[in-house]
């Protein structure tokens, strides 16, 4: 039942897929080009268009990779010796869902002249965090994200929806659900695993515009799958915004006083096929370590996961985002948040529906933690990459229960009566400047084990920094014009 079409053809799962895997699929089903995809330095995908010309041509293009100018990639790349290599991931294989030229799409890797992994490659540093944790803990890293994204519109007077009350809408109310579901499946068919999708509570008119938020939600995978998914989940939502005139958009914030789009991360840790993130029907102590590591190093993570001055707009009381340092069981005041889980026996499903018969269930596998504070303008592969430097750092940590114990909160930190609770709470930062500092205070962390190359600590600071936004909240306070503006030049972010 698996929707991606080279996976039934191949009757073989992607991680298992070769060389002659896709040169047989190509060649049995007329596929005429075959398309390299890499992230640049932006985030987005980058693409190289191979016609095929021969057999021999399609084996030397996936045996070899070809050459590409990293310095027109990445900013830290210097001119004068910018050649790189980009290598193509078969296991990331899939038909694209847009081309009129029948083709084939391969994330690739890059490479340096040495043949070595690019070391500052945003998804080496991934591969490098995972290895280090699996080293040193024993454990595997699963994550999955959660993606919100505007679809911005001509306004439409049939069904008008009830502004900010979008959440799991339906069509005629919801006006983009077809759009989000031929998404859904176009991600499915690319080898995404998705989990659900549904309308979000944002939505408003403004200026003759019906703006209508939405999310698509994937369910846990490897950590290097869980970033490949979310770079092609954009892509595809964008192609399909485009093909239909009109525009998608992962900022996160849109405008003053309206929901903004996150990016939330689930993460849980495994050993053996396991989730180790509940024992007992309860958070386990491991689950309890890696909270402690996300919370410690929040102030920094918010350096690869809110990479712009508006993503500090979004990251303000009463919107349902985060701003204090602290965790808690279903509360989505806090930053790190324990979702439902099913943990413990129920038997819903058997009341729900008298004729099934009731069986022992364990849904313990469901159950992870959940950081709240990115968004669509993260660096994914950074992100995920800074999240498993701090799992790993939480179970490294001698008093990480103590600090989970004391960063738990049981209340709803936006009401104005928990106050005092508030005020023992840690901040996250409030602009890219802020945010800058913290990741250089904390960098010896990320910097462990050789997973984070000093060279792109510096640059993620030195951009953060060039931003200027230090005083850009007073500045803009309330002010609908100038924060519009802001929106306008990161509309496209990530």
């Amino acid at each position: 039942m698996n929707p991606n079409p080279l996976v039934q053809y191949l009757n073989k799962p992607a991680s298992e897929f070769t060389k002659a895997d896709l040169i047989k699929y190509i060649e049995d089903n007329n596929i005429e080009m075959v398309n390299f995809r890499y992230v640049g330095g932006d985030g987005r995908l980058k693409t190289l268009n191979f016609v095929i010309s021969s057999l021999d041509h399609l084996n030397s293009i996936l045996s070899t990779g070809e050459r590409c100018d990293g310095s027109s990639l990445f900013p830290f790349i210097k001119a004068d010796s910018s050649d790189l290599y980009v290598v193509p991931r078969y296991r990331t294989a899939f038909v694209n869902p847009f081309s009129e030229v029948a083709a084939i799409d391969i994330l690739c890797s890059y490479y340096n002249k040495d043949g070595k992994p690019l070391e500052s490659s945003p998804e080496y540093i991934l591969r490098k965090a995972h290895a280090a944790l699996k080293e040193t803990t024993g454990l595997s890293f699963e994550v999955m994200g959660e993606l919100e994204y505007y679809i911005i519109s001509e306004l439409d007077d049939l069904y008008p929806a009830v502004d900010q009350k979008g959440y799991h809408e339906s069509a005629p109310f919801a006006k983009w659900e077809f759009l989000r579901t031929e998404a859904m499946d176009a991600m499915a068919k690319a080898g995404c695993l998705i989990k659900y999708g549904h309308s979000e509570v944002g939505n408003f008119t403004q200026d003759g515009k019906l703006f209508e938020q939405n999310e698509i939600e994937f369910t846990p995978t490897t950590l290097e799958d869980a970033a490949d998914q979310l770079v092609i989940a954009k892509w595809i939502l964008r192609s399909l915004a485009y093909k239909y005139g009109v525009t998608v958009t992962f900022a996160p914030k849109i405008t003053v006083g309206k929901a903004g789009s996150g990016m939330h991360i689930h993460t849980r840790l495994v050993k053996d096929g396991l989730n180790q993130m509940v024992g007992n029907g309860k958070l386990s102590d491991i689950a309890k370590k890696a909270i402690a590591g996300y919370l410690e190093l929040a102030p920094s993570l918010t350096a690869f996961g809110n990479a712009n001055p508006t993503s500090y707009f979004r990251l303000v009381p009463h919107q349902e985002a985060p701003t204090n340092i602290c965790w808690g069981d279903r509360n989505r005041s806090v930053l790190v948040r324990v979702p439902l889980g099913w943990a413990g026996e129920n038997n819903m499903i058997f009341n729900a529906n008298p004729l099934e018969k009731p069986v022992k269930q364990d849904h313990s596998q469901l159950q992870t933690v959940e950081f709240r504070c990115p968004d669509g303008s993260a660096d994914i592969y950074l992100l995920l990459a800074g999240l498993t430097v701090a799992a790993r750092h939480g179970l490294e940590m001698e008093n990480a229960l103590e600090l989970a114990e004391k960063w738990y909160v049981d209340v709803n930190i936006f009401d104005d009566k928990h106050k005092e609770r508030v005020s023992q709470l840690n901040q996250l930062p409030v602009s890219c400047w802020e945010s800058a500092a913290m990741l250089e205070k904390q960098a010896e962390i990320y910097e462990q084990y050789d997973v984070f190359p000093k060279s792109v600590i510096e640059g993620v600071a030195r951009k953060l920094r060039s931003f200027n936004d230090e005083q850009l909240r007073d500045q803009v306070h309330c002010n609908k014009e100038k924060l519009q503006d802001l929106v306008d030049k990161y509309f496209h972010c990530g």
